[in-house]
């Protein structure tokens, strides 16, 4: 049985967060795939560096230094993408903040930082991408939410919030845009071992680890970024366009439903 190109002509895919972590997974997988990849990061150089790895490996990258907080930076971006690499038909919203707080301490700066960067910041970015899928007339969105949307967790509360708006977002959207010919879906990680997990387990808030979490995981073993990546990958492909609006989760079993 042969097996179906991911699409027919090569794509343009933008990537926010896409220096590190699930987000360089995911641009890593779409470059192998024979896509350009746009990889959009707050850390411009990290950014370079990976579109830099990317190309070395014989793929199609370039970095560009983009906080999804910024909208006119955003559309700058997003210009510079379409001029120098062509219009951009998929996107993923990955760039992420985490943020461990007592509710009563949450302070309304940090609720507004955790709900620009998770939220808005995802709002801003297809805003800023979908005019030029419905000019293709053909677009693929995901957008990278969290387990935490579905099963809430302590001291992260607004971050629960805005992950679970992710969630809202998605599903509207993909009613909207479906007849245009976009799908939206969203991917709401586990337990995926990336440097933000690592660095709450070194600030203590995983309890006895990440290694003691493969214990409860009924796939026993701790999920890794190119889990993600390898999900996202099929939901952009051509043959993925009966699958929109959907929560898929990639978690090892740890979140049913």
């Amino acid at each position: 049985m042969s097996v179906l190109p991911a699409w027919s002509t090569a794509p343009t895919a933008i990537v926010t967060g896409g220096a590190s972590g699930i987000g360089l997974a995911i641009a890593q997988r779409f470059s192998a795939e024979g896509a350009t990849v746009a990889i959009f990061d707050r850390n411009g150089g990290a950014a370079t560096d990976a579109a830099t790895a990317i190309t070395a490996a014989g793929g199609r990258a370039t970095g560009y230094g983009v906080d999804v907080t910024d909208r006119s930076r955003i559309d700058t971006a997003v210009a510079e993408v379409t001029r120098t690499l062509g219009a951009p038909t998929i996107l993923v919203n990955s760039a992420g903040l985490d943020g461990f707080e007592k509710f009563l301490d949450i302070s309304a700066d940090s609720w507004q930082e955790i709900l620009a960067v998770n939220l808005t910041g995802t709002f801003d970015c297809c805003q800023a991408v979908v005019p030029h899928m419905i000019d293709a007339g053909w677009g693929r969105i995901v957008n990278i939410s969290s387990s935490s949307a579905q099963t809430g967790n302590p001291l992260m509360t607004h971050y629960s919030a805005a992950k679970a708006g992710v969630v809202g977002f998605t599903k509207a959207l993909a009613q909207e845009l479906g007849p245009r010919g976009i799908t939206v879906n969203t991917i709401p990680p586990g337990f995926i071992d990336t440097p933000m997990l690592r660095r709450t387990e070194d600030r203590g808030f995983l309890g006895p680890g990440v290694q003691a979490a493969e214990a409860t995981t009924p796939v026993r073993r701790v999920g890794q970024p190119e889990d993600i990546a390898a999900a996202c990958a099929y939901l952009v492909r051509e043959e993925a366009g009966y699958i929109t609006g959907q929560i898929i989760g990639v978690n090892g079993g740890r979140t049913i439903g």
